[in-house]
């Protein structure tokens, strides 16, 4: 049964069945075997998604006159017949995404600003595809069969400002591409190995660049001088050199993690830089003069020894270290930068952590010291971090103590969430949390004073209190604010 609304004349107009209708002029459709028919004529934006279409043709839409939108998602659809589209002349978003489409519709409309034609099985890409849309700013073709990109492939998109090519089987790609008003191009996760010399010549305003999750050897020659960012993860490169990034000044985000790097040059001469990610390498020692901007450092499931005070020389903004997973242990971490606000030190070989490290570290909101083998804590290193809300303790070999208690009564005063914290030994205490135990409570309450201590820690915990604290998550969950 058809719904009525009101149409922008006025007049009462019919709202298909398994469609929403609302008076702004869109349409929301759901399992539908076909496109309606009794979409009002009004109609601007039309989605229909989960539906049984399998073919588009002609008559689906030749009484749209005012359509600006259209979006079909996950409706099975393999096949667009020849000229579906052309008539509709406002169309400026066309939305065919997750569906059966082996090649790009043809004769688009020539107002298409944006053609998102992701998750299809589209296998070939030809000049005359894309034939007119002089004003097509994004393509969105992820998630094909793309094999090869012909250079005339995309001739006539001279405002071109977005291309994301991810998820294709692209061992190569031909040169040059003319998009001189290109500012974001994607092509992660293909089959690349190399790109030719000339292939970004006339990327002149190019602003984002991931070619990650390719088979790169080398950062590729000639990059645009106008790149903020670039994404080189999961690649195979070995080195970074020198001449190959020293012209990238604007450059703010460079991600190289999990490639084969033993060593990153050049890095210094990025006066711009803020963001280097160099997890998951072979790096056996701090990159050598960091720029002096950089607020995030990731050097992460590396094979690290030892962390110096010259490591950090010239940093004056840096408050993301990662430095879990290395092979370091705490004596060999010197003076770290007093701007932190995040510490990761994760399954390292820490067995200590000492007051003068950390004294300086004000700022510092979330610390990480999980998987460590600490089995002490003293309480005074926790008094110089007057910030610390997130503290992860989880995989040491805790010695409960009553000295251990000490330090917890520091952290509920401060109001620091405290993740972690089971006994190793004694063994009485095996498997307790000195964080949230009654049982180690009791145990230390031997004085008078120490009995009050205990009494007001009791007052203190809430009944849920045991099962907020000391659960272990899956993943380092960070939640902080810089003033």
């Amino acid at each position: 049964m058809m719904e009525r609304m009101e149409g922008s004349s006025g007049l009462s107009t019919a709202c298909p069945r398994r469609c929403s209708c609302d008076p702004a002029q869109s349409v929301q459709c759901y399992r539908a075997t076909e496109i309606p028919r009794e979409i009002p004529f009004t109609t601007r934006r039309l989605y229909i998604s989960h539906s049984k279409i399998k073919q588009l043709q002609f008559t689906d839409f030749r009484r749209m006159s005012v359509l600006e939108e259209l979006v079909l998602l996950c409706s099975g659809t393999e096949s667009i017949e020849n000229n579906t589209f052309k008539a509709l002349s406002t169309l400026k978003t066309l939305e065919l995404c997750k569906n059966q489409l082996k090649q790009i519709p043809t004769f688009l409309p020539s107002g298409l600003e944006i053609l998102k034609l992701a998750d299809n099985s589209i296998n070939t890409l030809h000049a005359s595809d894309f034939a007119g849309l002089m004003k097509l700013k994004v393509l969105d073709i992820r998630n094909n069969l793309i094999a090869t990109l012909p250079p005339s492939a995309f001739s006539y998109l001279c405002n071109l400002q977005s291309l994301i090519l991810d998820g294709n089987k692209m061992e190569s790609v031909s040169a040059p591409f003319k998009l001189p008003r290109l500012k974001y191009l994607s092509m992660a996760n293909n089959k690349l190995n190399s790109l030719p010399t000339n292939f970004f010549a006339s990327f002149k305003n190019l602003q984002f660049l991931s070619l990650s999750g390719n088979f790169l050897t080398k950062v590729p020659l000639d990059l645009p001088k106008s790149l903020l960012s670039l994404k080189l993860e999961k690649n195979q490169l070995k080195m970074v050199r020198l001449k190959d990034v020293k012209h990238l000044e604007n450059l703010s985000e460079f991600f190289l993690s999990e490639n084969q790097l033993t060593s990153i040059d050049g890095a210094q001469l990025l006066p711009n830089l803020t963001t280097l990610e160099l997890s998951k390498n072979q790096l056996h020692t701090m990159p050598f003069r960091l720029p002096g901007r950089l607020q995030k450092l990731d050097c992460s499931n590396n094979l690290i020894q030892r962390v110096t005070a010259q490591d950090f020389q010239g940093l004056q903004d840096l408050k993301h270290l990662f430095l879990d997973n290395n092979a370091i242990y705490y004596q060999d971490i010197i003076r770290l930068p007093d701007t932190l606000a995040r510490l990761d030190l994760k399954g390292n070989g820490i067995e200590d952590v000492g007051e003068q490290e950390l004294k300086d570290l004000k700022q510092l909101q979330v610390l990480n010291l999980r998987n460590n083998k600490i089995s002490a804590l003293d309480r005074k290193v926790f008094e110089y971090l007057p910030r610390l809300r997130h503290l992860y303790l989880d995989g040491n070999p805790w010695n409960c103590t009553c000295d251990l208690l000490r330090t917890r009564r520091v952290l509920m005063a401060k109001g620091t969430d405290v993740w972690g914290g089971q006994c190793a030994t004694p063994a009485e205490n095996r498997g307790e949390s000195w964080m949230s135990s009654r049982k180690i409570l009791q145990q230390c309450e031997d004085s008078a004073s120490s009995m009050e201590r205990g009494k007001e820690d009791r007052k203190k915990m809430n009944p849920n209190e045991a099962s907020s604290v000391g659960v272990i998550m899956d993943d380092d969950y960070y939640d902080y604010e810089f003033d």
